[in-house]
């Protein structure tokens, strides 16, 4: 009687596992999100830029820069930070062949908002020395 069971049990378990299995693997009718679906939503940072100014436009507030492979226009806003070293800068600081950095969003019509602008070369980090042998021998 005991082994009755127990077969009965396996048979019921071997047909209820799979159907347990399918409905829980099976696709949802609901259309997943997809990124378009939110087109006010910026990238979580921001992406850097370093180049030379080719042309200012001081009226619309944009600037170009003209690099290796592509042509990029960025538009600066009331939202911009502009530095000028390690003063605070204004559109009209930024002029033409002078070199910028900083990091922009692309928004969802395709244009490139500046988020922060650094006018003038790129600080070079100076390379830290080698730690030097000691003089003394070891004994």
């Amino acid at each position: 009687m005991k082994s009755d069971t127990s077969l009965a049990a396996a048979i019921v378990a071997s047909l209820i596992f799979p159907l347990l299995l399918g409905a829980q693997t099976a696709k949802s009718n609901l259309p997943s999100p997809t990124p378009s679906a939110f087109p006010s939503k910026q990238p979580t940072r921001p992406i850097p830029f370093h180049g030379m100014v080719s042309a200012v436009d001081q009226k619309n507030k944009t600037f170009t820069i003209s690099g290796k492979e592509a042509t990029r226009m960025f538009k600066v806003t009331d939202k911009t930070s502009i530095m000028k070293g390690a003063a605070t800068g204004t559109m009209k600081d930024i002029a033409d062949n002078e070199e910028v950095s900083g990091a922009y969003w692309k928004n969802s019509d395709g244009s490139l908002e500046a988020k922060f602008v650094k006018l003038g070369p790129t600080e070079k980090r100076a390379a830290s020395p080698a730690p030097k042998a000691s003089a003394t021998p070891k004994s």
